[in-house]
């Protein structure tokens, strides 16, 4: 045998040895060293991070889903201020991500945003505990109470704020702080990786459980103030947890801000807009791979070509390519990093119809349910906000059989390691939307012939509160396939650097949602309402039209399913060099296929 190809092959064989003993993905450990792979990242990381995920679940859907019902019982607000009150809360506190998203990746770092943040939520939640046990800051003195002291109502809702903001960084930094665990290059932690967002939502949704059935009886059987005490210190001891784990995590340090290469590359396109383009994609400008020291290389893809001019070497004015400033000539991999953010802006507007459905599961359909009868025994009611647990119930359902059941016979089908595409999933869950919103109809149209048929003491009728599950539970399938695909997508889909800004873009498609509830609440009160009409939403449920709202939304949603097919047949997805005989390749390899 040739002695040179005998070498070869121990070096090869060495090599895929250390790949198998350390983590070569950018990532250090807690002593800012390259990780050793046995003894970090995975499961075992996981697992510290799904528990303070699960308290800040707990904390969050335990406030938000009984939200409405405090406002309007406890503060006084009417329905519609109540709902919108709770739409701009919802859509601040997930539109903040971003902020805290770009300040993970560009400064901060992930592990540490999520202290700060954590911190800051807990500040959120004990001001929240104060403002129901300090006498001088309670509602008032009397139960129940009729005049809520304004102190109250402005400490309140500091409180609240002040727990968006620490949600803001803790949501996007933490997410992908847990898929940072794995290594995208192991086969065998990619495969991992795959059923991560699966199982992340899955401990969300026991968080969701906990806190829309425990946390919210505690609300409306015990006190306020004691769901806030035992929101607190669930928060405390979680935090400790999450400290507890980080020997075992795998960390990624900040690169500066990400949209600086991004301004260069637009800059550079514009500066030679009028140089013709090369025949040979491979003429463009691409960094060495002994210069590469960070992240991936991406492969040249055709589409938005007018960037591609960023990336063109010039000839005849004296520079070599070392010389050029980075605001005259970018890397293919630059000019393709601003190409997938440029992308994913028209699959974030077509998920927003669908957020509209989930923001009325938390204002809308609560309501329904505090009107119809929730009496489980003689002696005990089901809380309007515990049927909520129905969502999370379909969500956890949807969940289990894709990853354990669907995946696994897709994958022999497909070829595709995921099953499926990431925007075909996320299209299955967008037609679940708008088979919920027709049974919202359905079920509200059937609730208001029942009002005009009885009269029950406090507007409730005698109709049960288990008509509601249906909705419930096919929004709840359809977040198993849209909510979490969308996590996947804006992890995946943008570039390395930017992973926490991408679960930030994730949440803001649910706070842009929030926003735009709220608009259209306006718009069809507005409309529905002048010249002396009976309003869609009206001051309460048994004189209002909650039905054709419901109806308009399904009709949003099922239009916009036409757009979201069109817009996904002509995506293309991010693509990633791959390692093949210790070099570089671009032969097709798409990261939406193994990623």
């Amino acid at each position: 045998m040739d002695r040179s190809l005998v070498k070869r092959n121990i070096h090869e064989t060495d090599e895929a040895d250390q790949e198998e003993k350390w983590v070569y993905d950018s990532s250090i450990d807690h002593k800012g060293r390259i990780p050793l792979r046995a003894s970090t990242g995975v499961w075992k990381a996981s697992l510290f991070i799904f528990a303070i995920e699960f308290s800040e679940r707990l904390s969050y859907f335990g406030i938000a889903t009984n939200l409405i019902t405090y406002l309007t019982k406890v503060i006084h607000q009417d329905l519609k201020t109540a709902a919108k009150s709770v739409n701009y809360w919802s859509g601040v506190t997930t539109m903040m991500p971003l902020v805290g998203g770009f300040l993970a990746d560009s400064y901060f770092g992930r592990f540490p945003m999520v202290l700060i943040a954590s911190v800051i939520y807990l500040m959120g939640l004990g001001l929240l505990t104060m403002s129901q046990l300090i006498p001088t800051l309670k509602p008032c003195g009397m139960n129940p109470c009729h005049n809520p002291k304004k102190l109250h109502e402005v400490i309140f809702f500091l409180a609240l704020y002040l727990i968006s903001v620490g949600t803001g960084g803790h949501k996007p930094a933490l997410e992908s702080f847990g898929a940072d665990q794995f290594d995208d290059d192991h086969k065998e932690e990619r495969m991992k990786k795959l059923s991560y967002f699966n199982w992340w939502n899955f401990g969300l949704c026991c968080g969701l459980l906990f806190g829309v059935t425990l946390i919210v009886y505690v609300q409306d059987y015990t006190s306020w103030a004691a769901a806030d005490v035992i929101l607190t210190v669930v928060m405390a001891m979680s935090i400790v947890v999450f400290c507890t784990g980080r020997r075992f995590y795998r960390y990624r340090l900040p690169e500066g801000s990400p949209l600086t290469p991004m301004l260069q590359v637009l800059v550079a396109a514009l500066a030679k807009r009028n140089l013709p383009h090369p025949f040979n994609p491979a003429l463009l400008y691409e960094a060495p791979s002994s210069q590469k020291t960070k992240g991936r290389l991406l492969c040249h893809t055709s589409n938005l070509s007018f960037l591609d001019k960023a990336a063109i070497i010039e000839d005849g004015e004296g520079f070599t390519k070392k010389q050029q400033s980075s605001w005259r000539l970018a890397t293919v991999t630059k000019v393709e990093e601003l190409k997938l953010v440029l992308n994913v802006l028209p699959i974030w507007f077509a998920s927003i119809p669908f957020g509209l459905c989930v923001a009325q599961a938390t204002t809308f359909f609560i309501k329904q349910g505090s009107s119809m009868n929730r009496k489980i025994t003689q002696n005990f009611e089901l809380p309007s906000t515990s049927i909520y647990s129905f969502a999370a119930l379909g969500m956890i359902i949807a969940i289990s059989v894709y990853d354990k059941i669907l995946v696994p016979i897709l994958r022999k089908t497909t070829g595709n390691e995921r099953g499926i595409s990431i925007l075909q999933r996320i299209g299955i869950g967008m037609v679940f939307s708008v088979l919920s919103m027709a049974t919202a109809a359905l079920v509200e149209r059937e609730r208001l012939a029942v009002v005009k048929r009885e009269t029950l003491p406090g507007g409730k009728v005698s109709m049960s509160v288990f008509w509601l599950v249906p909705q419930y539970l096919i929004i709840g399938i359809g977040d198993g396939f849209t909510l979490v695909g969308l996590q996947e997508y804006f992890y995946d889909q943008v570039p390395d650097t930017m992973r926490s800004l991408g679960i930030a873009f994730y949440l803001s498609v649910i706070g842009a949602s929030n926003f735009v509830s709220s608009l259209l609440i306006t718009v069809v009160d507005h409309l529905t309402g002048s010249g002396g009409r009976t309003s869609w939403i009206g001051k309460d449920l048994n004189h209002s039209h909650l039905d054709y709202f419901y109806w308009l939304i399904a009709v949003m949603n099922g239009v916009n399913l036409f757009f979201y097919i069109f817009l996904a047949k002509r995506y293309s997805y991010k693509n990633v060099q791959k390692k093949v005989a210790a070099t570089d390749s671009c032969e097709k390899e798409s990261i939406e296929t193994i990623a």
